[in-house]
């Protein structure tokens, strides 16, 4: 564990190293500003009532759209598990969703929605196939296991995914859910940024782009990916809790 966690330091002083290079080589804070530049315009926006708004609009909408796909997903897959027409049904329509490009599912859906909802909605299809993916290998590899058990005890089709399948299965699904969640937000803020959704992440990263405020570009940058890491942990750590109560 030490270990590890010094290697992942090791991989962060790194990458900060590589940025004051590149700065260095750089010489220009239209192209990359300067770390400590960033580092206080990071400040500012965290003492920015308006990056709050934005903030909690980009995270309601990633644990909206996370929430609909894992239900949906909890659903088709207990379906699938069950029946392998409904396998062979539902692998083309994930096999498509899994393949169309993202910006092409955003600008099709700006014609049809709001610039509120296109990142949800894109966001949803996206997770969607990874959700589907992750618990049908689940629920495959517990079916696997006490397939037969249930058949030679006639075990009812409702026992066998709520008394026993989602159960033993919650542990390999729920540890997937941090890095899905994570994924979750990068497609949620590169749709705010399509859409220019009003109050979001995206959007601001728009703005600052359009404005060439490069040193708020890289801030907010850096904000999402620490709140995809916060998430990914927090995940992590709710499994661990859960897994645990359970045995």
């Amino acid at each position: 564990m030490k270990k590890n966690l010094l290697f992942s330091v090791l991989a962060i002083a790194a990458m900060w190293l590589l940025w004051l290079v590149a700065y260095a080589i750089v010489g220009n804070d239209y192209l990359l500003p300067s770390f400590w530049e960033m580092c206080r315009e990071l400040g500012r926006q965290l003492s920015d009532a308006a990056f709050w708004r934005a903030f909690g609009g980009t995270l309601l909408r990633t644990l909206t759209a996370f929430a609909l796909a894992f239900v949906l997903a909890i659903f088709l897959a207990s379906c699938a598990s069950l029946s392998d027409m409904v396998r062979a049904f539902l692998a083309p329509i994930v096999s498509v969703l899994r393949t169309v490009p993202t910006m092409a599912i955003i600008l099709i859906l700006l014609l049809w929605t709001s610039h509120a909802a296109a990142p949800v909605l894109v966001s949803l299809l996206v997770l969607l196939p990874a959700q589907y993916a992750a618990m049908l290998a689940s629920l495959d590899e517990v079916k696997g296991n006490y397939g037969l058990l249930c058949r030679a005890f006639k075990v009812n089709a409702a026992r066998k995914i709520f008394k026993l399948y989602l159960p033993l299965a919650a542990p390999s699904v729920l540890a997937q859910v941090g890095p899905i969640l994570s994924m979750g937000l990068k497609i949620t803020v590169s749709g705010e940024v399509l859409a220019q959704t009003f109050q979001s992440l995206g959007g601001a990263m728009q703005d600052a782009q359009l404005s060439l405020e490069i040193p708020t570009l890289f801030a907010l940058t850096v904000l999402v990916v620490l709140l995809g890491f916060l998430l990914e942990g927090l995940c992590l750590l709710v499994s661990k809790l859960l897994v645990r109560w359970r045995t």
